[in-house]
């Protein structure tokens, strides 16, 4: 499935700021129940008053308008798959996501600066294939070679810091990792590597890992995420504010530095190219710049060459939602209230 129009389920964020604003509503009508009285005093008053029927009329709400979002955003599945011949390079991605690349010398991270450099890539692919590896400590390969770059970009959005326990700069193991990604039996070479890293790599032997992938006819390109003169790793909540920096046993706040000399060494041995990062450029264009010039290798490939709208479903999903909800009533009828359907007997008396 895709979706035609993909800004539009950006609206899809709506729905928390309305939630936002009903609590406070529901918040603002306790509070003024409280300034008249006792709440069981003012529960007897009104009997017929429901406290669970407007609220089940918002979740509908709530639930019809994510549907007619996503019926504007027209969603799509393929209804013709044909087969496609292709001429383009593979190319692994290996992203560092070490605690390193948390570091805000490059803005606003260099993990986030990183992400969103690939995701531009991703778009200027056409006829070639990607896969994506990240490590820290061990790597782990969180998208084999594709063509779907849809599926490569929804990949992208899941990488965190937090997705490898193993704290480390494994990028060596993440090279060996990229090697078995790739199909060895023809002699093309149309195969290629980019590291994006800050470069501290403290778990193995990169520049052997590499030689292995030069003698097998893969290119080693590398970007240097970060300045030399560093900066301190921020520790981060769990709404993702800074709340301070990581500190060494002796309470010294510790500070992540550009590796640049090992990178360099790396490309050097990857008859790659090495560019840094900085806060205007990335350099990723730099370096496909050079993928282009690669030797091109034929594939066959299966893509959907017709899609067929599925949106009608979910206007018709909203239309029965948007009927029920007319249909309940926010007060409770006498019949309604002997059934106490919704339990508010049981939850007044306690």
């Amino acid at each position: 499935m895709k979706f035609f129009h993909t800004y539009y389920l950006f609206s899809l964020l709506l729905i928390p700021v309305f939630v936002l604003l009903y609590a406070l509503l529901l918040k603002w009508k306790k509070k003024a129940y409280r300034s008249f009285g006792e709440s069981s005093v003012i529960s007897q008053l009104m009997p017929d008053v429901s406290t669970a029927r407007p609220l089940l009329k918002f979740i509908i709400m709530m639930t019809a308008l994510a549907f007619i979002i996503i019926a504007i955003a027209r969603p799509q599945t393929g209804s013709k798959l044909d087969k496609v011949k292709r001429k383009g390079v593979d190319l692994m991605l290996l992203l560092d996501v070490s605690n390193s690349m948390l570091a805000e010398d490059i803005k606003p991270s260099r993990l986030v600066r990183a992400k969103q450099a690939i995701s531009k890539l991703i778009d200027r692919l056409e006829n070639d294939r990607i896969g994506l590896i990240v490590f820290a400590g061990k790597p782990y390969n969180q998208l084999p070679i594709t063509t779907d770059f849809a599926a490569a970009k929804l990949f992208l959005t899941t990488v965190s810091t937090e997705m490898v326990p193993t704290q480390g700069t494994a990028i060596g193991a993440a090279i060996e990792m990229a090697q078995k990604s790739f199909n060895f039996k023809d002699k093309v070479r149309n195969k290629a590597i980019i590291i994006i890293t800050d470069g501290e790599n403290h778990e193995d032997d990169a520049v052997e890992a590499t030689k292995s992938a030069a003698e097998n006819g893969v290119y080693v390109h590398t970007i240097g995420m970060g300045l030399p003169d560093g900066a301190p790793i921020p520790i981060l909540n769990k709404a993702g504010i800074a709340t301070g920096f990581k500190q060494d046993a002796e309470g010294n706040t510790i500070v992540t530095k550009l590796d640049e000399q090992s990178l360099q060494e790396i490309a050097s041995v990857g008859k790659g190219t090495y560019v840094r990062a900085s806060n205007t450029d990335v350099g990723l264009n730099k370096i496909m710049d050079e993928i282009d010039k690669m030797e091109k290798k034929e594939y066959e490939a299966k893509t959907f060459s017709d899609y067929e709208d599925q949106f009608q479903y979910f206007v018709a999903f909203a239309l029965i939602l948007l009927i029920a909800e007319i249909f309940i009533s926010e007060r409770r009828s006498k019949w309604f209230r002997k059934l106490d359907i919704f339990g508010e007997k049981k939850s007044r008396k306690m």
